[in-house]
């Protein structure tokens, strides 16, 4: 018989992840990003004690290193023992950066927590905290780092339990971004084993990738680079009595990363630019609901400034401008625009230039041609790179781009060239 529950799927806390590449970040800024892994933890015990969760499921890379840090595992024991208090259940598994072969201190965990071993897919019985039967739990750890077999190839149901979560941390479907441990197909999981939520982790963007059964990454709890942008934490799951299942995303993360693009079309002066910058981050800072944000700008579109913005020195002027512009007020959110980018174009009007009698219009028209026909780009470029791969240096540190010659050289090329000249006429 089956009874209502509730319980939070998280996964890839990796806490104390360290943060590189900031060095010249303000101290603020420094200390929030090495804290936010822990800040994220402290608001997933919040969260399962203000939702009143009958219990929390793990699915690994719950640190960062095999060899983890002493204040992560004993930040992590001080939370279960704030959830022990409110008898709300965690079930573990460890994944490919905390395997169980890792070093860590020897702390009794409390009596809510159970950790899944690594020879072998196991189960345990999770239960509400009024005491009834909710499910079976099943998972298995890694033991190592790098595993490569499929796992959930070994997960099998126990037919008496009235609900079935499989832990898992692994690759579902090859995802190219993250490693091929654990890999295994979706088809799989959803082919027949029984069960009914699949809770993954290892993938760190959150995705629902099937529904009933339910096989689900809740990404991880905190952004920790320009690659991990939006928000970040956990899903909260609901089961009724009758198995229908509902999941509630619930942000955790306290610095929340972005990436914006915005075009220089109708911006005429550096002073311009920089109020609709200005404007641009006003906007994101109000969308991330009260989260520090660290921000990467990326200028795009055509306009009368692109030639200036081709200069490092006015990116590098701008970039300074931006971050000097916002004051730290103590307990305040506050962002960092950490990159400015610019992949902007000069005015060009094609169908005028491909008509003009001029230079620029003939190199348009060749370049035009070089576009249209594979064979004859590849033999141009060839001739165009010759002397440069046959350099005893330079054609030893590019060999591999030699042979690829993409088209996007031939892009870049046109908009370099033609840019500059349309520059210079103007000037």
């Amino acid at each position: 018989m089956s009874v209502p529950f509730r319980f939070i799927h998280a996964a890839d806390l990796h806490l104390d992840s360290p943060f590189r590449g900031l060095v010249k970040a303000p101290d603020h800024v420094k200390e929030a990003l090495t804290d936010s892994t822990f800040a994220a933890l402290r608001q997933l015990t919040k969260a399962a004690i203000r939702e009143q969760v009958d219990f929390i499921v793990l699915a690994g890379d719950l640190f960062d290193e095999a060899d983890r840090s002493l204040r992560a595992q004993l930040m992590l024991v001080r939370e279960w023992e704030k959830l022990e208090d409110h008898g709300i259940a965690v079930y573990v598994i460890h994944g490919n950066h905390d395997p169980l072969n890792g070093a860590r201190a020897a702390l009794k965990l409390p009596s809510n927590v159970y950790v899944f071993g690594a020879d072998q897919m196991e189960y345990r019985p999770a239960y509400r905290k009024s005491g009834e039967l909710a499910a079976f739990v099943y998972g298995r750890s890694y033991g190592t780092r790098v595993v490569t077999e499929n796992v959930a190839a070994g997960y099998l149901i126990q037919p008496e339990a009235p609900f079935h979560i499989a832990l898992l941390h692994g690759n579902v479907d090859g995802d190219g971004s993250h490693d091929p441990y654990a890999p295994c197909a979706l088809d799989e999981l959803i082919g027949g084993k029984g069960f009914d939520y699949w809770a993954l982790g290892h993938i760190h963007h959150r995705k629902v990738m099937h529904e009933y059964p339910h096989v689900v990454y809740s990404g991880n709890t905190q952004g920790r680079n320009p690659r991990e942008t939006g928000a970040k934490g956990c899903y909260i799951v609901d089961v009724t009595a009758a198995r229908a299942t509902l999941l509630t995303f619930l942000p955790l993360d306290e610095v929340r990363w972005f990436e914006h693009s915005c075009s220089i079309a109708a911006v005429s002066s550096e002073q311009e630019l920089l109020q609709q910058l200005d404007a641009e981050i006003d906007r994101i800072l109000a969308e991330a609901e009260g989260r520090s944000v660290m921000l990467r700008l990326c200028l795009t579109g055509r306009g009368p400034l692109h030639q200036r913005l081709t200069e490092p020195t006015v990116i590098r002027t701008l970039l300074e401008q931006l971050q000097e512009g916002r004051p730290y007020s103590s307990g305040e959110p506050w962002v960092l625009v950490y990159g400015l980018e610019a992949h902007t174009g000069a005015e060009l009007n094609w169908r005028e230039l491909a008509a003009e009698d001029s230079f620029a219009g003939e190199m348009y028209r060749f370049s035009a041609a070089l576009a249209g026909d594979k064979t004859l780009w590849r033999d141009f470029a060839r001739d165009a790179v010759s002397p440069l791969a046959s350099h005893p240096k330079l054609g030893r540190l590019m060999k591999d781009k030699w042979d690829e010659l993409p088209e996007r050289w031939l892009v870049l090329a046109r908009e370099l060239t033609l840019g500059t000249i349309h520059g210079n006429d103007q000037d």
